[in-house]
């Protein structure tokens, strides 16, 4: 640590210039103006995906609050799901002279040159959610269980369906995650490990024949991309026959394919709305699951995520060992990340008010 703190002082002039000149192109980048809170600590760079997604506005707005509040200042900036505008805006971070980088990766495969930049200045990275691969200069992962949020996807259509008691055949389609994302493989086979003994038993069938993961991802989470391909399944493998299931890994992804399934006449009298499964509790997905479109949602407390991220800057930045409890599953290619998990928790209408009313992460007036 004492090379970071030597490289640090040695570049604070620049660094000090850089963030004065530079503040308002990151800004224009999608990104916040500098916080002015309390810079004891000094400026962490906070690298997210998107603005699109509910959750990650959260994610970022947590993260500032929860490093503004041990007195660092933060640079919070937007990747707009372009990896390469992503990788732009960490160089600028670096020039900057931050001294951490907290990275949710867009493509997780794209980053390795611009964090050996990172490296040579002496900056730790903690990935965020998405693990970086392919590079051996990330320092730690804080994410949940990912394996078990496609376990709790499943399990709920097993239970809802009555697979377990032997009732059966229903049909069900799957969807996954972005190809780039390395979450994706771990939501989708968590899930898998679940449905695959009643696919082999044909009491699920997948009428598409679309059952590996390379056929069922949806580029960049992406809704609109998920209904066309729900659209397009509807029309060719259920022209006499219904869906009774889908496993979907994402809220915005679950809200396309809710359209494609009433654009079908689903949620029609004789025509009920499969199970339909999401992830990140994203309020327009919950008010969905209350109002009886779709049934279920993965919980991920987003606070949590950030605390953990935050904790674990502050203990490298002073020297420490941040909090692990996972050093074996989270190989990048490059190396085994230590990782922090956090549990997530299946929500749908029998318990959402206990778990997200109840649990402050929404008001009952926002649930309206």
């Amino acid at each position: 640590m004492g090379n970071r703190r030597a490289a640090l002082a040695a570049v604070a002039g620049a660094a000090s210039l850089a963030l004065t000149l530079s503040a308002c192109g990151q800004s224009g980048e999608g990104g916040s103006e500098e916080n002015k809170a309390d810079s004891k600590g000094g400026t962490i760079g906070i690298a997210m995906p998107t603005k699109s997604s509910e959750r990650w506005i959260s994610d970022g707005k947590n993260v500032e609050k929860d490093l503004q509040a041990k007195g660092y200042k933060t640079k919070l900036v937007y990747g707009e799901d372009k990896p390469d505008q992503q990788v732009s805006q960490i160089e600028n971070l670096i020039a900057q002279g931050v001294k951490a980088l907290i990275v949710a990766a867009i493509d997780n495969k794209s980053l390795d040159n611009v964090l050996q930049q990172a490296k040579d200045a002496d900056i730790p990275v903690i990935s965020y959610d998405r693990l970086i691969l392919g590079s051996e200069n990330v320092s730690y992962y804080a994410s949940f269980d990912n394996s078990k949020v496609g376990e709790l996807q499943a399990n709920y259509i097993v239970e809802k369906l009555g697979l377990k008691s032997g009732k059966g055949p229903f049909n069900i389609e799957l969807f996954a995650g972005s190809n780039d994302d390395n979450n994706t493989k771990y939501f989708f086979n968590g899930a898998m490990s679940v449905l695959q003994p009643y696919i082999d038993s044909k009491k699920l069938v997948v009428r598409s024949g679309q059952t590996q993961l390379t056929q069922v991802t949806t580029l960049r989470w992406d809704g609109a991309t998920a209904q066309r391909r729900m659209d397009d399944i509807l029309t060719k493998s259920y022209k006499s026959e219904k869906v009774d299931a889908v496993l979907s890994p994402y809220d915005g992804i679950s809200i396309g394919i809710l359209s494609a399934l009433k654009s079908d006449n689903y949620g029609s009298a004789n025509k009920p709305l499969p199970v339909l499964t999401g992830q990140d509790a994203e309020l327009a997905s919950v008010k969905s699951i209350i109002a009886g479109d779709q049934t279920q949602t993965v919980y991920k407390d987003l606070r949590e995520l950030a605390k953990v991220a935050s904790n674990m800057v502050d203990a490298v930045l002073n020297d420490k060992e941040p909090e692990v409890n996972d050093t074996k599953t989270y190989d990048n290619g490059a190396k085994v990340v230590p990782a922090y998990l956090l549990e997530p928790v299946s929500v749908d209408k029998t318990n959402y008010q206990k778990v997200l009313v109840d649990g402050g992460y929404y008001t009952a007036d926002q649930l309206k």
